[in-house]
């Protein structure tokens, strides 16, 4: 029988253990989530296949300083095969999930077929236009390395093409429109500040004599809504003395390649739209036969479980898990912690226990706004400034996957400091004239 033939079988009837003995647990993405399910398996006795389209790990809380020109891919990703190198129960296959099939227990993906006993789901999130005529094809989203590649192509583009202009820029070229003031919002606005205050105006004469305008464009009252009042008020003020335009209530009906159009007939001037309004789950997850809830996410289980697949975990920005009545953030400390505790349960379910209920415990939030400058809620205080600034360095530091990354990030950051320099403004090969996920 062949390996392929032996991966569709029919789970056998004891503990979900397959016919080769140990139970199959199957996880459908290596972000956050789905790595940490994995490595949390470590040292059970089971067989655990991880698929990923892509053989590397993001760290997404910094994909947007890719955008932004502070640091490069490289410095952000790591080999999930070297991450799992150490671990003989674990196997990588780079492959896209192209079907589940829940009744059969058989997912196929990059051609091939993979019969599981338990299945994670951690397939993490797409960005969310909410019917935004335009956005998806014209603006910027920030959910992929090739996005943040994109997207620096982009900006750097524009004022090549300012500096190569014959009189004055055309109108939107040096315009450039975050839409959504959350954390990423916040953070790419001030980074792309600090980009067009420091080296590019150094390097670019034309920005010294015609002005480049940043907006950031918020649908409600208020930045960072899931952080306290008085931590958005102080990122609007750090953005606003950054030369950032924050504007409230604005909500946009249509994004043209040269302009976006708010709620009210008022349209603005600009190339560059970036999207970071929000986020939905997978696409996928409804075409696979998951119960999809608000905002494409799944609806499971205090355990993490699908309703009637009792077989089947989903965690991380796919789990529509709600937690005193609110759903939980879509962001990394959610998705670790889901992502262990369904490691947690496959090995209960193994024993023949019953899975027991997820209980996420909230470490907190951070957001920077350029240098010296950030916001922070943890558990017990608040905190904004410097000291929230150095929380927030020493924490991403802390949290990215090998030493390599950890100490090159950290040597970029502080070349950047204190020279006031990018290395990363590289304008690489690429479809980057047009936005869209």
């Amino acid at each position: 029988m062949s390996a392929s033939e032996r991966s569709i079988q029919t789970p056998g009837p004891l503990s979900g253990a397959s016919d080769a003995g140990a139970p199959r647990v199957l996880v459908l993405g290596a972000g956050f989530g789905g790595l940490w399910a994995t490595r949390a398996l470590a040292g059970a006795p089971v067989e655990v296949t991880l698929l990923d389209r892509h053989n590397y790990h993001t760290f997404y809380p910094l994909l947007y300083q890719i955008g932004a020109a502070e640091i490069d891919a490289t410095e952000i990703c790591y080999p999930v095969r070297k991450i799992l190198r150490d671990q003989p129960n674990a196997r990588f296959r780079m492959a896209e999930v192209e079907d589940v099939d829940l009744d059969a227990r058989r997912v196929e993906a990059g051609g091939a077929a993979y019969g599981y006993d338990h299945l994670v789901v951690a397939t993490g999130s797409d960005p969310h236009f909410f019917g935004v005529e335009g956005a998806e094809r014209h603006a910027f989203p920030l959910r992929e390395v090739e996005h943040g590649e994109a997207l620096r192509n982009h900006v750097l583009r524009r004022f090549e093409e300012a500096e190569a202009a014959d009189g004055a820029p055309r109108a939107g070229l040096l315009d450039f429109t975050v839409v959504g003031g959350g954390p990423t919002g916040v953070e790419y606005a001030g980074a792309l500040a600090e980009l067009v205050a420091g080296p590019i105006r150094k390097d670019y004469p034309v920005v010294r004599e015609h002005p480049v305008r940043i907006r950031l464009l918020e649908a409600q009252h208020r930045l960072l809504s899931s952080l306290p009042q008085e931590l958005g008020d102080y990122a609007r003020q750090r953005l606003e003395a950054m030369g950032v335009e924050v504007r409230f209530e604005a909500m946009v009906e249509r994004v043209e390649p040269d302009a976006v159009h708010l709620a009210g007939g008022e349209a603005i001037a600009t190339e560059t739209v970036v999207w970071t309004a929000g986020v939905r789950g997978a696409a996928a997850a409804e075409r696979w036969g998951l119960p999809v809830g608000r905002g494409g996410r799944v609806e499971v289980e205090p355990t993490l479980q699908v309703p009637g697949r009792p077989e089947v975990q989903v965690v991380g920005d796919m789990a529509g898990f709600r937690q005193d009545g609110e759903p939980l953030p879509m962001i990394a400390p959610v998705a670790i912690q889901q992502g262990e505790h369904a490691a947690e349960n496959v090995v209960r379910l193994a024993r023949g226990e019953e899975a027991c209920p997820f209980a996420y415990s909230d470490p907190g939030m951070l957001a920077t706004i350029g240098r010296n400058h950030a916001v922070a809620r943890t558990r017990w205080f608040t905190l904004t400034g410097f000291p929230a600034w150095v929380v927030w360095v020493l924490v991403h530091i802390a949290k990215l996957i090998g030493f390599r990354n950890r100490l090159v990030v950290m040597l970029t950051w502080a070349w950047d400091y204190f020279t006031y320099e990018r290395f990363s403004r590289l304008i690489l090969p690429g479809d980057d004239e047009d936005g869209g996920g």
